[in-house]
């Protein structure tokens, strides 16, 4: 029997959940949102906010204790402390969503939200079953969407059992440092764990690597930057390494690699932190049920947020599309304008920008150069390194480089831009906007930026393509360098 009716659900309060609720307010429409655990989902709890908190604690330790060992002053930092740091930066996130959720239903003018602690499952023709403490409800909903996230993925023959073997979701509960650590994939998160942990000098740290390299889907010179910079730290990397096995023996974690040249090794940590990707949480939620079709992995097929089924929508990443927390709030509010308001142009992902929180940080949108060659058409490179950049040399931070891709016509219209380095994230929306705009770089070119900024280096890209850079390629060849790819073979473009 229905008791409730709504203008619509949303099934899960993580960062597409929540977003969609708050713009489905501004569209006046009734909305209930049903979160089975916390509001904020894995963008706030085990996931961005905690483990780049983490990230920003370890990277201000290293920086302090670097400074004052030239000084002659030790520096150390004990586990509870940097736990603290990152508990309190998950608090006063969950108590902003919390607060601002709880005033908006309390609000004399605004009663058009409420959140139900429990499970929803769809029994389709617009029915939800929502049950929370042992209490059962079915509600109407004219709209629905769908957007219950992911979990990490487990290898079958691992038992993570987040206490020795840690999952992503389990790592950050770790009392203290430990004295050794092998971390399963040399992916973003992998990588990003690494940085982490060898930024503390406490723990010796191995990255398992299936590829010759790490960040197998970036280019080679920005991973290559990445892996020095983690071997500087310490950091093992096992490259052309597959796990042959990996359990707990005597309370510590034993592994096996098997190496492509054929050699066979066995060592021994005291923890494991799995690191192998997402699964996305679509079971026991009556999809199949309503007739909500998904592919073969599991994720919800969607053309533009919508389901197969018209007033079924999804969002973040339960979808196939990039998990990252930027791109579910977006999926989740187009979703909820294009249930509620006037026609919408679909969503654009070649605009995406990325940040990859590791030393230096890494930024990213559209294109890499191994995405440009895979399209075998003729593109243009122009790329600096940190050292020309007067901001980085003021700040004694010259590792890195930015690098801008384009086509290659006479608009030069961007494909994508790499930027790893200080305040790399920092620089990387201007670029981000003239994909967005499908527009070329000589409006980039010829901006005045402030100075001295980052960013400029960002300019002097584009004025390198244009052939009116400060620098001269031609001349600063191992600092600069512009060129055209074509057939397969990379040709200088000559600036003088």
């Amino acid at each position: 029997m229905i008791t409730e009716k709504y203008d619509l659900c949303i099934i899960g309060g993580g960062p597409a959940g929540y977003a969609a609720a708050m713009r489905a307010i501004d569209f006046g429409k009734t909305v209930l949102l049903v979160e089975k655990d916390k509001v904020g989902g894995a963008g706030l709890f085990n996931g961005a906010l905690s483990s780049k908190s983490f990230w920003e604690c370890s990277n201000r330790f290293a920086a302090t204790k670097s400074d004052l060992k030239e000084k002659g002053i030790a520096y150390d930092i004990h586990f509870e402390e940097a736990r603290k740091v990152v508990e309190a930066a998950v608090f006063e996130r969950k108590f902003q969503l919390n607060v601002h959720l709880n005033l908006l239903q309390r609000a004399t003018h605004c009663k058009l939200i409420t959140l139900d602690k429990g499970t929803a499952t769809l029994l389709g023709d617009h029915r939800v079953k929502v049950v929370k403490k042992k209490q059962e409800k079915i509600i109407h909903a004219e709209q629905i969407l769908v957007a219950t996230g992911s979990r990490p993925r487990h290898l079958p023959s691992v038992a993570a059992d987040e206490k020795i073997i840690f999952t992503s979701d389990g790592i950050e509960s770790l009392e203290d440092f430990p004295e050794s650590l092998v971390i399963v994939g040399a992916g973003v998160i992998g990588c990003e764990y690494a940085t982490i942990f060898s930024n503390f000098g406490k723990t010796k740290v191995y990255l398992i690597d299936k590829a010759d390299r790490i960040l197998p889907f970036e280019d080679e010179d920005l991973a290559s930057i990445v892996a020095t910079n983690l071997e500087k730290n310490g950091v093992t990397i096992h490259r052309n390494a597959s796990l042959a096995r990996l359990e707990i023996k005597d309370g510590k974690v034993e592994y096996e690699l098997t190496y492509t040249d054929g050699r066979k090794e066995i060592l021994h940590v005291e923890k494991a932190l799995l690191s192998i990707g997402r699964l996305p949480n679509t079971g026991n939620i009556g999809l199949e049920e309503a007739g909500v079709c998904k592919d073969e992995r599991g994720y919800v097929k969607v053309e533009d947020t919508r389901t197969s089924v018209p007033f079924i929508y999804a969002a973040g990443d339960i979808t196939a599309n990039i998990a990252l927390v930027n791109v579910a709030e977006r999926e989740g509010r187009h979703a909820v304008v294009k249930m509620f308001g006037p026609p919408v142009k679909p969503l654009v992902y070649r605009n995406i920008s990325t940040i990859m929180f590791l030393n230096p940080e890494v930024a990213a949108v559209g294109m890499n150069e191994q995405d440009a060659r895979a399209r075998n058409k003729p593109f243009r490179v122009a790329k600096i390194d940190y050292s020309c950049i007067p901001r980085a040399i003021a700040m004694r931070k010259t590792n890195g480089f930015f690098k801008l891709i384009v086509e290659d016509d006479e608009e030069m219209t961007v494909l994508g831009m790499r930027a790893i380095g200080e305040h790399a994230s920092s620089a990387i929306q201007a670029v981000a906007l003239l994909i967005h705009m499908n527009k070329g770089i000589h409006e980039l070119g010829n901006m005045m930026h402030p100075h001295p900024s980052i960013t400029e280096g960002v300019q002097e890209c584009a004025r390198m393509l244009l052939g009116k850079s400060i620098y001269k390629s031609s001349i600063f060849k191992d600092k600069l360098k512009c060129y055209r790819w074509a057939d397969g073979v990379a040709t200088p473009l000559e600036d003088l």
